[in-house]
């Protein structure tokens, strides 16, 4: 058990590392700019969720709580930083909400209903995390620049079973009032365990 924690531990130091270089490339870039070259403070591509909120015509431009400015683009690149630190950290602990609320749901499908309360708690539980989550990562600031690279990588793969997840994750809730009859039981387990096995594949892309 301790070796697990261990290992939990340098992975997360190994991720925060990581950001943490990427963030100082990305200020040093912004800071480097001169009177001849000039610096995009947007990326040419933006998820629609930051584009509503970050966009040049976004609503925190509109309302004058964030102009476009390079003072508040390192503001916003620090912001980035702190809320995909947080999505990670988070994401490891829906991640354990989801191994317990499974084998609690397990047990229940058979026959153990003095178990339905805490099932329900943990999905309480898990969905306040997964959603939290999920919004610290779709509206989290705009990188500086937009990185493409051509094939499969492990930030395509974790965005297409980001999909997938989402999908089964509301798929869950949505049949979560079916679940004790036998004929909506089977595909609101099959979305959960879509939904887990998903989470857990894009959780394993980016990690390792």
């Amino acid at each position: 058990m301790k070796r697990v924690i261990v290992l939990w531990v340098v992975i997360f130091g190994l991720v925060s590392k990581a950001n943490a270089q990427d963030m100082d490339s990305l200020l040093m870039s912004l800071e480097a700019t001169s009177e001849n070259v000039k610096i995009p403070l947007l990326p040419d591509k933006m998820m629609f969720t930051q584009r509503v909120f970050w966009g040049e015509k976004g609503l925190l431009r509109v309302t004058g709580i964030m102009p476009l400015t390079e003072a508040n683009r390192v503001k916003e690149l620090k912001i980035r930083r702190t809320m995909l630190i947080s999505h990670q950290v988070l994401g490891y602990a829906t991640f354990v909400g989801m191994i317990a609320q499974g084998f609690v749901g397990q047990r229940l499908y058979t026959g153990h209903e003095n178990m339905k309360g805490l099932h329900e708690g943990l999905a309480g539980a898990v969905n306040i995390g997964y959603f939290t989550d999920a919004g610290l990562s779709l509206f989290s600031p705009p990188p500086l620049i937009h990185k493409q690279f051509k094939g499969l990588n492990s930030i395509k793969a974790h965005k297409i079973l980001a999909s997938v997840h989402l999908t089964a994750m509301i798929a869950t809730n949505v049949l979560a009032g079916k679940a004790e009859d036998p004929k909506w039981a089977p595909v609101h387990r099959a979305a959960a365990f879509t939904a887990f096995g998903a989470f857990a594949g894009a959780m394993f892309v980016m990690t390792f």
